[in-house]
């Protein structure tokens, strides 16, 4: 897709973020929809949704999020944690004058989005998660979890050491986008197990076999595909990839949050969980126990579609977005 939106720039403690807006501001008493990517994805990833709910009458935003596409990647990793990603959000918001937006996330984008109700919850007046639901803080970081239940070669664990995943991806981007974003296939899960018949994912490499082995078909389209390369030719990964090495971090900061041994979280804004039955790595399973944390909960199943939810079935996506916005923020339900 040529012709994508012109980002305009905020900044956040210095650093320029890229945003880029469709619909009309102030769109009466309907609350903005700010939409947050995940790895490896761009404001981009939200092509789909911007014309769909601009033309509901909703004003978008989304960021390219720090470390992404035409957004600044500052260098350390401690410039990834989530307080400086809640962060970049709330600067947005505070740019354009927004009290309140419903956040709609994807992927890492969700985990930033799940923070928000402890750091800013005065801001919110929804939230959307797409594949990745809202899980209480636990009695160990996702890094430790993760290398617990699929092993040290899990693709996470294997993102931790500055330098080894940047060697695998930036050589060749419009690789890694082939091998990344891929419809998932119910028929060819099995090639991505381990020999005990469990879920492998130790995806870095699966990377380096022949492409003719990697599981299902790439969806993008030529042009999509060459917005991805360009813009990851120019950034590399390691932006992106510095978020997960702050998951330690990050699992720390919330402590003040969630202290363990508390009473359960409670999100008390309306809650759209939508789920994707072919997302390997998220099964919709995973999310059986959010109406524990959020009392006003709605959940939604995209039965054709694996983890790239919103790009693999954008569609369905739009249509169930928009009218859960419409019941929860329409002219008569506004904030």
């Amino acid at each position: 897709m040529t012709g994508f939106i012109e980002p305009g720039f905020v900044t956040n403690e210095g650093v320029k973020l890229a945003v880029y807006e469709s619909g009309t501001e102030h769109a009466g008493h309907k609350p903005p929809v700010v939409m947050c990517h995940g790895f490896p994805e761009l404001a981009f990833s939200w092509r789909h949704q911007f014309p769909a709910l601009a033309g509901a009458g909703y004003h978008v935003l989304a960021l390219d999020q720090r470390g992404y596409g035409a957004s600044d990647a500052p260098p350390n990793i401690s410039d990834y944690h989530i307080e400086k990603l809640t962060g970049d959000l709330l600067a947005l918001l505070d740019a354009r004058g927004i009290e309140k937006a419903v956040f709609c996330g994807h992927d890492w984008g969700s985990l930033v989005m799940w923070a928000l109700p402890f750091y800013a919850p005065d801001r919110i007046a929804g939230l959307i998660s797409l594949n990745v639901p809202f899980k209480p803080r636990g009695r160990m970081d996702n890094v430790s979890v993760m290398n617990k239940l699929f092993g040290e070669d899990n693709y996470i664990n294997f993102f931790q050491t500055p330098g080894d995943a940047e060697a695998l991806f930036d050589p060749d981007p419009e690789k890694a986008f082939r091998f990344f974003m891929r419809r998932a296939s119910a028929e060819r899960r099995q090639e991505k197990e381990a020999p005990d018949g469990t879920l492998s994912l130790a995806f870095q490499k699966l990377f380096v076999r022949d492409e003719a082995t990697w599981p299902g078909e790439v969806f993008l389209h030529e042009e999509e595909l060459a917005y991805f390369t360009a813009a990851f030719q120019k950034s590399g990964f390691r932006g992106g990839l510095n978020w997960y090495r702050n998951f330690k971090a990050n699992w720390q900061a919330m402590e003040k949050f969630q202290p363990l041994d508390s009473a359960l979280p409670q999100i008390n804004v309306p809650v759209l969980m939508v789920m994707a039955a072919l997302d390997q790595v998220l099964p919709p399973k995973i999310a059986a126990d959010m109406g524990d944390y959020c009392p006003q909960l709605e959940t939604y199943l995209v039965k054709t579609s694996g983890h790239w939810t919103q790009q693999e079935e954008p569609e369905e996506v739009n249509a169930v977005m928009i009218k859960w916005l419409t019941t929860h923020f329409g002219e008569k339900n506004g904030l």
